[in-house]
């Protein structure tokens, strides 16, 4: 029985090791597509939780004043992707 342990583990290791090939071979190729795709949904949450702060009416706002202090430390970032070289909210001095 003990001889049959070590066969198993290392069939074990070495199907772990294939799987993972595997994932990496289908998700490699794309996995800057989705980090793309994910800073632009990012891009997109951020603009409607500060969408109230820059002018634009919104009915949820009240809703989404709660998500503000978690988007404050990423703010100067985006702020800068969406091309302002400044931030645009008074309140928030990140510059």
């Amino acid at each position: 029985m003990n001889a049959a342990q070590p066969w198993t583990k290392l069939f074990a290791q070495r199907w772990a090791a294939f799987r993972d090939g595997l994932d990496e071979f289908y998700k490699g190729p794309y996995r800057q597509m989705f980090a793309r795709e994910k800073q632009s949904e990012d891009d997109f949450f951020t603009l409607i939780v500060l969408g109230e702060a820059l002018g634009v009416p919104d009915p949820a706002a009240y809703y989404t004043a709660e998500f503000l202090p978690s988007l404050y430390q990423d703010f100067h970032a985006w702020h800068r992707r969406m091309g302002m070289p400044d931030s645009p909210l008074d309140h928030i001095a990140c510059c």
